[in-house]
């Protein structure tokens, strides 16, 4: 058979649940890692190894106090969520409107739901500016209110 031909049978659409079980897979994963971080608390010491950039350099990295910043998170208290790294907190709204974007896609039936978000390069590049330059700022004396 050929594409136009009346005797093609259009793709079947999976069902609901097979088209949600990636997206609700997802978000059941990363609903048990912030329960986990949010009962075992990141403050205190022996939970969670140090971070190997800033044990071996003492520079901060992008990703330093991000458990302690979702253990705030966890608890409400988005003030030192934000005060552990801001640009984690950030991360999480992006993470739940990609994730709402997936779900409501997965929900419609749209072909190629499965993480076809298409970013552009100069949307990469411009993450990366951003996550080097907080690097940076959260490392300098002046910039000392990004440090965890």
């Amino acid at each position: 058979m050929r594409p136009g031909d009346p005797r093609t049978l259009p793709a079947a659409t999976p069902p609901l649940w097979r088209r949600l079980a990636a997206p609700l897979g997802t978000i059941a994963a990363v609903g048990a890692a912030f329960a986990y971080v949010g009962t075992v608390d990141p403050n205190e010491p022996g939970h969670y190894p140090t971070c190997p950039l800033l044990r071996l350099t003492g520079i901060y990295c992008p990703g330093c106090g991000g458990l302690r910043s979702a253990h705030a998170f966890v608890h409400g208290d988005l003030g030192a969520a934000f005060g552990a790294n801001a640009l984690a907190v950030v991360g999480y709204g992006v993470f739940l409107a990609l994730w709402v974007l997936w779900t409501v896609r997965a929900v419609r039936g749209v072909p190629g739901a499965t993480w076809r978000i298409a970013v552009r390069p100069f949307w990469w590049w411009v993450t990366g500016a951003v996550v080097l330059v907080f690097s940076v700022l959260r490392n300098l004396p002046f910039g000392s209110a990004l440090a965890p």
